[in-house]
């Protein structure tokens, strides 16, 4: 039967295996969505001896760098954070808010983040490709009522790849270099870089920062 061949030619295991990936992207993207992100809470505020600690973790930055408290939750802000007037509430390591999830990308979700990018990317490559492949190109208005739907969609698919391997590759770029969106966009504003006699002070090297962050 047609099945058959369709089994034996592989085409059933494609089709599963790209069903899966979608749920996938979509799993991923209600979980970094919906989870938090790393907010600073009023009982987790840095102590004395843990300043002290981000002092021998990170030498280069001057001494005389103190962490203030929040103008508008009242927390005493960790090393890196920052706060979210959309979320309402400071983030450890922030990055950026992304409007598509809702939520700020920061030190608990952002490796998730860039999972979700990489599972979207492969989906729409592989759609964009379903897509290519079902077209047959013929002058005719007729040609153009049949496969205007393909058409549109190869070229949204297009478009939406693009934006999401700009992302992914400019996120790996300034995760290779362990600094943020915010820190990268807003280097002259912030106290700890500003103050820094490196221009990252955050910097080990790229084998250690990809470790770090994803492990």
């Amino acid at each position: 039967s047609d099945l058959q061949k369709q089994e034996e030619r592989g085409e059933l295991l494609q089709s599963l295996i790209f069903v899966l990936l979608v749920l996938c992207s979509i799993l991923l993207y209600f979980k970094v969505s919906l989870m938090d992100p790393g907010f600073v809470k009023p009982e987790e505020e840095v102590k004395e001896g843990e300043d002290k600690g981000q002092g021998v973790v990170i030498p280069q930055i001057p001494g005389d760098i103190k962490l203030r408290r929040c103008g508008y939750c009242l927390v005493k802000q960790p090393m890196r954070a920052k706060h979210c007037q959309l979320c309402q509430h400071c983030v450890r390591r922030y990055d950026h808010h992304c409007p598509w999830l809702e939520n700020c990308v920061g030190e608990r979700n952002h490796p998730l983040f860039i999972v979700y990018l990489s599972v979207q990317l492969v989906v729409l490559l592989w759609g964009g490709h379903v897509a290519w492949s079902g077209l047959y190109f013929e002058q005719s208005r007729e040609w153009l009522q049949h496969n205007i739907f393909l058409l549109v969609s190869f070229f949204l698919i297009f478009i939406f790849t693009i934006v999401v391997l700009l992302l992914l590759v400019s996120h790996l770029y300034l995760i290779s270099c362990n600094t943020t969106t915010w820190e990268f966009m807003s280097h002259h504003r912030i106290s700890y870089l500003r103050h820094s006699e490196l221009e990252n002070p955050f910097d080990q090297g790229i084998i250690l920062n990809l470790w770090r962050f994803f492990c």
